[in-house]
């Protein structure tokens, strides 16, 4: 249990607020830091996730934090000289200003900065400032919003009608819009899988894209759509770790390269034992150890996948 600051009379988040608002007064937290997560926060006040949830909006609409996907809640600008509570008035009624566009919003912002894990239907609740049970009215359940969620976020971006002819060139820019959307939201690439594929409109969006683009090239339907899925699984199968990334940094505590710093001991004796002399050669013959890019993997298979690929579209079309 940490200190708290403010009257005694005080809901919990309030006198969570005024604790955290004090800390970054005293420049114990500056701009930029982070500032506890809603798990550390109801770890350390020994409250409901609800309530810490609570907690960081109040800050967020004070402007002394903001919410950055994959890094969590930040310190925002300079903080105050002084703490104040403000009270507009009136103050809006948020019950009346909720609708399911918000709520999709404000889902995706908390699972952008903090992972899916951290999403629940209360949590989305308490960071409108509304009732835990009035989310419920708009979406029926955790996850039929996160469907909702994933159909806003994959809409996010879509194609001009003016966009290339060329086969190769269109399924570039179909991959690459779809990395991107990844990239932003990367959650996105946890929800479904190629044998129980997520099923919204705006992801068909861009499966529509690549099988268009394959159209029309002589390929029978079974090949036409093994390729589309071979593509998808590329973008979507790197896009996995970069979820899983951010979730290893925040159990550990350890970034990719000080985690592979602590396994050097293991590695050495891999190396040494002199089972895997390939593997030694290769390891050995880096000047700074290996660097694994995701974006730059990404760009490198999509290629070697192209590269392959044209063989099998162009050689049917001129066949037929």
């Amino acid at each position: 249990m940490t200190e708290t600051t403010g009257t005694a009379g005080d809901p919990p988040y309030l006198r969570i607020v005024a604790a955290i608002r004090r800390r970054i007064a005293d420049g114990e937290l500056a701009p930029g830091d982070r500032v506890p997560s809603t798990r550390q926060i109801a770890g350390e006040w020994g409250v409901a996730l609800a309530t810490a949830t609570k907690a960081l909006t109040t800050l967020r609409l004070e402007g002394l934090v903001e919410a950055r996907p994959r890094i969590g809640t930040i310190v925002a600008g300079t903080a105050p000289a002084a703490p104040t509570r403000r009270r507009p008035s009136p103050a809006p009624d948020p019950e009346r200003e909720l609708s399911f566009d918000r709520i999709v919003r404000t889902a995706i912002e908390i699972a952008d900065a903090e992972g899916l894990s951290a999403l629940s239907m209360r949590g989305v609740a308490a960071r409108l400032g509304v009732a835990a049970m009035s989310t419920y009215r708009y979406v029926p359940s955790k996850e039929d919003l996160v469907l909702h969620m994933a159909d806003a976020a994959f809409g996010e971006k879509s194609y001009r009608a003016d966009a290339p002819e060329d086969w190769r060139m269109r399924i570039e820019l179909g991959a690459r819009t779809l990395w991107s959307l990844y990239r932003k939201h990367p959650w996105l690439a946890q929800l479904g899988s190629l044998t129980r594929p997520l099923l919204v409109p705006n992801l068909m969006v861009h499966g529509e894209w690549v099988l268009g683009a394959l159209d029309g090239h002589g390929l029978d339907p079974t090949t036409l759509f093994d390729i589309h899925v071979l593509l998808y699984s590329h973008v979507q199968g790197l896009a996995v770790h970069l979820e899983r990334e951010a979730h290893a940094e925040a159990a550990t505590g350890q970034s990719d390269d000080q985690w592979m710093d602590s396994r050097a001991p293991a590695l050495q004796e891999l190396v040494e034992s002199g089972r895997f002399p390939t593997f030694t050669k290769v390891v050995g013959a880096f000047e700074d150890g290996y660097d694994l890019r995701l974006d730059a993997l990404f760009e490198f298979g999509l290629k070697a996948l192209l590269d392959g690929l044209t063989s099998i579209v162009e050689g049917q079309e001129a066949v037929t």
